[in-house]
């Protein structure tokens, strides 16, 4: 399509290597500029010889590499053109096809620029100093040097470096980088933090069970950097139309020159050829996308996800906040006879405060809807798979899953009800089982149809939800919905591997809301994050729907679907008419300036046809 930029690392002070070189394209562009009028203005092609050695050396510097890598696609029509320009001292065309390819490669990497912003979002949250308490002293140390059982203070607004238990204090922390969940979770004596999560207005000392190393957050940077170094490659639509043209091109060019033994036509023809439908066309289609979708509430932050989603062929979602709105309810509380349902939620509720567990929040909002007055929570100690434990008003309590229950004490697990759809808790009270907690988290309204029209409207052949919630709750959500496949208690690195799997069978769209779907989304062909939950599942994904509804989701591929029609009129269109220009240069009748004058107002077209792109449409959805 353009040339493509060589890799390297973002620049020291936070600005990307693709937007530096993009800058320098704008550059390259505007000297051009100057310089062909300086040298129609005076008369001499000194500001011409300018132009080809700042712009056409590195481009041609480029080329070089990518035929030695065997890379190069429709650009190398312009790089031929540069050189034969400086080999028949046809300088101005050579300019001209200068300017022609710097401004569409500015374009298109401005459209781009996206570089590596998840990893500077996850790398952003974590501290790099603790405040580890020692004695009576408490010492800034590099987070490095943390050790298990170290005492560290986090002060209010602060993240937490390392995995740990709250061994001082009372207050609430925000995990939504983690769970996707947005609301505060309690904290006091006993309860587990995790490292990354930011605290809220009351100081906590935590004792670290993990090293910085061995945290959960590292291990999902990790992930993540591991998943950016393997994302799949993407052929473009002006590489894919490039595979064809150039080598038509030179066919033309090169049996002009043998039929007419003037080398001049072969100049002629190649500076006609020069693929800016290609170079510029499209890049300002998908800008026009990209400007078009923004109105619609739709960040576009990769491109070639525009140009993707429209052939992607297997959908994965994850279940919480994508198919759902991510708030489980209450359904049922089953309790024994020696309780009221009122008096055990309460207890529950209560305990449930400090918990970081997603189905606290339905808990709370349920004892407040029964508007049930909280009693005080004494005691608090919460182990990830093995339950929330606590006394409540002399009550020792265990909130626990019916697995657990069944290993530590089968005489009161034989009194749970039999197993039921959804989710599900069970409450031990001093050691007697007391009743069932059942969940529910309510598809959306329209998750049904969106679904049921991905088929027949969209191509896609097999759709299925990738959840890391329990099996019974995701078969419910799948059976409300109409899925098929599921994949149920997936971790971040398992989805991972889940999706990978998928994406070399066929392109893929993944749609989720939460970090642990951001390594997801960066391996697969296309990444949707809905809503605003998380700013690193932002950055990671390809698009961020910010209005949280699916029906942007359909609306974001009617966008491609739009886009890909007027690029391809627009690439198509000006290649066809390039190949009528090389016609006439072929026979003689375009020398090479005024072949690239014709070359250029065949770019206007195909430019005015690309501009459409942005116009909003009457519909840009059809399911309902």
């Amino acid at each position: 399509m353009c040339f493509t930029p060589p890799s390297a690392p973002a620049s020291h002070r936070g600005v990307s290597f693709s937007t530096l070189w993009r800058r320098h394209n704008e550059i390259i562009a505007a000297a051009s500029v100057l310089g062909i009028a300086l040298s129609l203005g005076f008369g001499t092609p000194l500001p011409l010889f300018v132009v080809l050695a700042i712009g056409g050396g590195p481009q041609l510097w480029e080329l070089a590499k990518q035929i030695k890598a065997r890379e190069a696609g429709a650009d190398l029509l312009a790089g031929l053109s540069i050189v034969t320009s400086l080999w028949l001292g046809e300088y101005l065309a050579g300019a001209l096809v200068v300017l022609m390819i710097s401004g569409g490669r500015a374009l298109e990497l401005y459209a781009t620029d996206n570089a590596s912003s998840a990893l500077r979002a996850l790398a952003k949250r974590i501290p790099l100093v603790a405040h580890r308490k020692s004695g009576p002293q408490i010492l800034d140390v590099p987070v490095a040097q943390l050790k298990i059982d170290d005492l560290v203070v986090i002060y209010p607004h602060e993240a937490c470096p390392v995995d740990g238990v709250v061994s001082e204090g009372h207050g609430h922390m925000d995990e939504s980088y983690l769970t996707g969940e947005p609301f505060q979770i309690a904290k006091t004596v006993g309860s587990t933090v995790l490292s990354g999560a930011l605290n809220g207005e009351s100081a906590l000392t935590v004792q670290a069970t993990h090293l910085p190393a061995d945290s959960r957050y590292a291990k999902i940077m990790q992930v993540m950097r591991e998943s950016e170094q393997n994302r799949p490659h993407i052929r473009r639509l002006g590489d894919q139309l490039g595979a064809y043209y150039t080598p038509l091109a030179l066919i033309i060019a090169g049996l002009a020159w043998a039929l007419s033994g003037e080398s001049v036509r072969f100049l002629a023809v190649l500076v006609v050829a020069t693929p800016c439908p290609l170079l510029i066309g499209i890049p300002i289609a998908i800008l026009g996308s990209i400007s078009l979708a923004a109105k619609r509430a739709i960040i576009v932050k990769n491109p070639s996800a525009l140009e993707q989603v429209g052939q992607c062929r297997t959908a994965l979602f994850d279940k919480t906040g994508t198919l759902t709105y991510g708030e489980p309810t209450l359904a049922a509380f089953d309790t024994t006879p020696a309780w009221t349902s009122d008096r055990a939620l309460a207890l529950v509720a209560a305990l449930e405060h400090y918990s970081k567990h997603p189905l606290a929040g339905a808990l709370i909002r349920a004892a407040e809807a029964r508007r049930l007055p909280l009693p005080e929570v004494a005691e608090v100690h919460e182990t990830p798979g093995l339950g929330l434990v606590g006394v409540v008003e002399g009550h020792r309590l265990l909130i626990t899953s019916r697995k657990k229950l069944m290993l530590d004490n089968p005489t009161e697990a034989a009194r749970i009800p039999p197993t039921q759809s959804g989710l599900e808790c069970v409450v031990v009270i001093d050691d007697v089982y007391a009743g069932l907690l059942r969940f529910h988290d309510a598809p959306r309204p329209d998750s049904r149809s969106f679904v049921s029209h991905l088929g027949p409207q969209h191509s896609f052949d097999k759709i299925m939800i990738i959840s890391g919630d329990r099996e019974s709750e995701v078969r419910y959500l799948a059976d409300e919905v109409g899925i098929k496949e599921i994949h149920a208690s997936q971790t971040p690195e398992e989805k991972l591997a889940l999706v990978r799997a998928e994406t070399a069978k066929a392109r893929t769209l993944y749609v989720g809301d939460g970090i642990n779907d951001a390594p997801a989304m960066m391996a697969a062909t296309v990444g949707i994050a809905m809503g605003r939950n998380s700013e690193v599942t932002s950055e990671a994904a390809a698009v961020v729907i910010l209005d949280n509804s699916l029906k942007k989701v359909d609306e974001f591929i009617h966008i491609s679907r739009r886009l890909r029609r007027i690029a391809l009129q627009s690439a198509v269109g000006g290649m066809g008419l390039s190949v009528i220009a090389m016609g006439f240069a072929a026979f003689g009748h375009l020398t090479p300036v005024r072949g690239a004058l014709v070359q250029e107002a065949i770019d206007v077209l195909a430019i005015l046809n690309a501009l459409r792109v942005a116009r909003q449409p009457r519909e840009l959805s059809d399911f309902h």
